[in-house]
């Protein structure tokens, strides 16, 4: 169909440029013949050369800017190519393959522009009992999402107008929706058209921008969504299919990092990875992020047989527990893991691994010896006996001037690793970040527990900061520091201002439209008021490779200090040891620093 269309354009587009070259009225003659053959030839080539865009193979949308790029190449190419012929042998005057060819991109293009616009008018006319809506943000991402809602079958939006704060964007109408004013107009347009939901269509805005708005919208008694930012968009464009529920991480005020790991994980191609803790939240979303670099072979070590299933699951859509990439194993057992590195010989090891559960390690101390301490170890030891390229231990912000259980336990097992880098050929280091959203048994899951219920919600002290980001930024935290970091240092994501654990109580009964009490139970032994990224005695700001991502140099310990740690007895005398180890190590920390800083 459009084939004959292109060529009836070519036609036309000679015959109309000839009546107006050959002036018929002042006694010119008009070879319609020779004409006529010229635009076959011409739409010939044209077809020829279209076939690199596939023009008339359906690659673009018919009438959007692609397409109309490639019609104008195509046929300024072929008009090219008549022009040069007709030079040479000068069978019409030499305006005519020229003027004919631009009136055929008027002609073909302004046909295809038509054809959508009519088609979107069909959609448009349309009307559905869809859920009336008003769109906040007028840009790429607000024209994109009010074509979705219009060209869905089901009509289950039905978009009654935008707000946008840009003076530029008032008199605007998108698919005949129009810019009906600003945001702080919100809720007085919206009683106006009878609307109950607004939907933030700003995929780049600011987390202070996205709590301005939904504070506002909750005011107003409206209903608020949200599409994702721009990094978590699955396709180029908006689709009502993006459309969610405002999540907490949107207004936390945490910026994604920006880290392309595709550029950097190369290291993770054809090799054989090993991630240990592999069942949890972090070890379970690493496994997904680094199949995606095709490893020659994924292990995936955990003692929790349960956990295992699920993240094979996850990444196989099916989960037998009956193939080699699930390992059942508890890095306390020495004997085990060393059988276990020797049969299957990892290159690439990330040790997820430990206890981390801050209260009850204060009660069972022992505990964490064993496996934040003595575990690590014996992954290093294994690693080191058949010459691991790369080590990665995953650590916490808990290790910075630690004053618990668990960040001594952590803080030793740093040291151990940057005392393993002084004897290794390979890369062993360690990543502290903070809290992770959506990690099990993180605030965030016990809150959303704890509203389900009705309440109250427990909050440890009304002035209380944390940390936060997400489970796939601190993934590709630890991927990048396997490729980016050197061996024995800490590297310590810049994770923007803590958050008030309050006013992420206050957000989340917000969202969940009850009234519930908020209950104040005082901070328990080993927390902090506020936690650190880095400790006293640790620079802040060198950051060699990345803008966002801080390198701390880590003092050792040695295998006789760590072996006189007790692993039973009272749990008082266990923290103690625990406690004199690290003030030891922290000691040594200050000679590293000033020798690093010399």
């Amino acid at each position: 169909m459009t084939l004959a269309y292109d060529l009836g354009a070519w036609a036309l587009a000679y015959w109309g440029f000839a009546l107006l070259r050959y002036q018929p009225t002042d006694g010119g003659v008009v070879p319609w013949l020779t004409l006529t053959a010229l635009a076959v030839v011409s739409w010939v080539i044209y077809c020829l050369i279209g076939l690199s865009f596939r023009l008339h193979a359906g690659r673009a949308r018919t009438g959007s800017l692609e397409e109309a790029i490639a019609i104008a190449i195509s046929i300024g190419l072929a008009g090219g190519v008549m022009f040069s012929v007709n030079l040479v042998i000068q069978v019409v005057p030499r305006t005519v393959p020229v003027g004919a060819s631009l009136l055929a991109i008027v002609v073909v293009a302004w046909a295809r522009a038509l054809w959508r616009r009519l088609q979107e008018r069909r959609w448009e006319a349309v009307s559905g009992p869809g859920r009336r809506v008003i769109v906040l943000g007028a840009g790429q991402a607000g024209a994109d999402l009010i074509a979705s809602m219009l060209r869905d079958p089901s009509r289950a939006w039905t978009p009654v107008g935008l707000l946008d704060d840009d003076p530029m964007k008032r008199q605007r109408q998108i698919r005949r929706v129009p810019v009906l004013g600003g945001t702080a107009q919100m809720g007085e347009i919206a009683r106006a058209h009878g609307v109950a939901h607004v939907i933030l269509a700003l995929p780049s805005a600011s987390a202070e921008v996205i709590e301005r708005l939904r504070a506002l919208a909750v005011h107003e008694g409206l209903i608020v969504k949200v599409l994702p930012a721009a990094t978590e968009l699955i396709g180029e464009r908006v689709d009502i299919r993006d459309i969610r529920d405002i999540d907490l991480k949107d207004v936390l005020g945490r910026n994604q990092l920006d880290t392309d790991i595709s550029a950097i994980a190369g290291y993770l191609t054809g090799r054989r990875v090993l991630v240990t803790g592999a069942g949890g939240s972090i070890g379970s979303e690493l496994c997904r992020q680094i199949s995606r670099f095709d490893p020659l072979e994924l292990m995936m070590l955990d003692r929790d047989e349960s956990a295992l299933h699920a993240v094979q699951l996850s990444l196989n859509g099916r989960a037998l527990l009956d193939s080699d990439d699930v390992v059942l194993c508890d890095i306390r057992d020495a004997q085990q893991v060393q059988m276990l590195f020797r049969e299957r010989r990892p290159e690439v090891v990330f040790h997820a691994a430990a206890l981390k559960h801050l209260p009850m390690l204060e009660q069972y101390p022992a505990e964490a010896v064993k496996t934040n301490v003595i575990g690590t170890r014996n992954v290093l030891d294994a690693c080191d006996a058949i010459g691991v390229e790369r080590f990665v231990n995953i650590s916490t912000d808990k290790a910075a001037n630690p004053a618990s259980v668990l960040g001594y336990s952590k803080r030793v097992a740093e040291c151990l690793t940057a005392q393993r880098s002084q004897m290794v050929e390979g890369s062993y280091l360690s990543v502290r970040f903070g809290n992770v959203l959506g990690s099990r048994g993180s605030v965030l899951t016990a809150f959303a527990q704890q509203i389900a219920r009705g309440g109250p919600v427990t909050v440890t002290d009304p002035d209380v900061t944390r940390y936060f980001m997400t489970i796939e930024e601190a993934c590709q935290l630890v991927i990048q520091a396997a490729a980016i970091g050197s061996a024995g240092e800490a590297l310590v994501l810049d994770m923007g201002e803590p958050i008030s654990i309050l006013g992420v109580a206050e957000r989340l009964i917000a969202q969940s439209g009850r009234d519930i009490r908020i209950e104040f139970t005082g901070l328990r032994p080993g927390e902090k008021m506020h936690e650190e990224l880095f400790g006293d005695c640790e620079p802040e700001n060198v950051k060699p490779s990345h803008d966002s991502v801080s390198h701390v140099p880590v003092a050792g310990v040695s295998e006789a200090e760590v072996a006189s740690l007790p692993t039973v007895g009272d749990s008082r005398e266990v923290c103690r040891a625990l406690e004199e180890l690290c003030a030891t190590a922290l000691d040594r920390q200050r000679d590293v620093v000033e020798w690093v800083e010399a």
